[in-house]
């Protein structure tokens, strides 16, 4: 089991009252942070006031899962992608090659909160393309709900890799527990409330790295919410000359200038 990674640990950007937590530090960057786990690059949180922006750049093909835990966000690309998620849904995308892309927080009146979770794909050349679907509250009621994984499991998106992504909503006392297959590792994060798994009490913004374990299991203490990741193994050959560091996220302007 690698060390839990508390909230506070994480990378924090901050530009006004724009935020991101990094769970991972990109090669290079003069972090504590490990970089990143197994194929699972990034894993980010991000809060975005109304009416302001992000634009990202893909430095590498990667595949890439969005959850909006409240609010609404916009997605738009120079002459290609424009869509708009909101609260409870869940986007995967291909990233592809192509140009950065702006994301702007429609919601009204509070921040739009979402998680990001970037993935190697088990290939190379594929076409930008994303989808999205919402999973509401009660499917995901104290059960690990399949939310997006390689095959299209129990209607689930897409992903390009050997992965599958989980979100649970879970009930004060709820205990849940997820069997890991041989070589298969898992990294989990509270997205709100707290847990004990094994002899550690996890809260809000905290993730572990789970290796060499045949499950993985957890009791909620209050009302909380999590997701999941269960990883393969990491791919032993890719034709890439290094390895991806997730997207660059800058902040802009409300008007998607930098």
């Amino acid at each position: 089991m690698d060390r839990a990674l508390r909230g506070s640990e994480r990378r924090y950007e901050q530009a006004g009252r724009k935020e991101i937590w990094h769970s991972f530090s990109p090669p290079g960057h003069p972090t504590g942070l490990i970089q990143g786990f197994g194929v699972l690059v990034a894993f980010d949180e991000m809060r975005l006031p109304p009416g302001d922006s992000l634009l990202l750049y893909f430095n590498d093909e990667l595949e890439t899962a969005i959850y909006v835990y409240q609010g609404a966000i916009s997605q738009s690309e120079v002459g290609g992608i424009s869509e708009v998620l909101q609260t409870g849904e869940f986007q995967c995308m291909s990233s592809g090659r192509g140009g950065p892309r702006i994301e702007t927080s429609v919601s009204r009146s509070r921040p739009v909160q979402l998680f990001r979770i970037a993935l190697r794909p088990d290939e190379i050349g594929l076409t930008r393309a994303t989808a999205h679907k919402r999973f509401t509250a009660a499917q995901r009621r104290n059960t690990l709900c399949v939310v997006a994984s390689s095959d299209g499991r129990e209607g689930s998106l897409r992903l390009h890799q050997d992965a599958i992504v989980y979100s649970a909503v879970l009930e004060p006392g709820q205990h849940v527990a997820h069997a890991l297959e041989p070589q298969r590792t898992a990294w989990l994060h509270i997205v709100r409330g707290s847990a004990v798994f094994e002899d550690l009490v996890l809260s809000e913004g905290d993730g572990i790295g789970v290796a060499l374990a045949s499950a993985i299991a957890l009791t909620a203490q209050e009302d909380t919410e999590i997701l999941l990741v269960d990883l393969g193994p990491p791919p032993l050959v890719r034709n890439v000359s290094a390895e991806p560091s997730g997207p660059t996220v800058r902040f802009t302007s409300p008007d998607g200038c930098l």
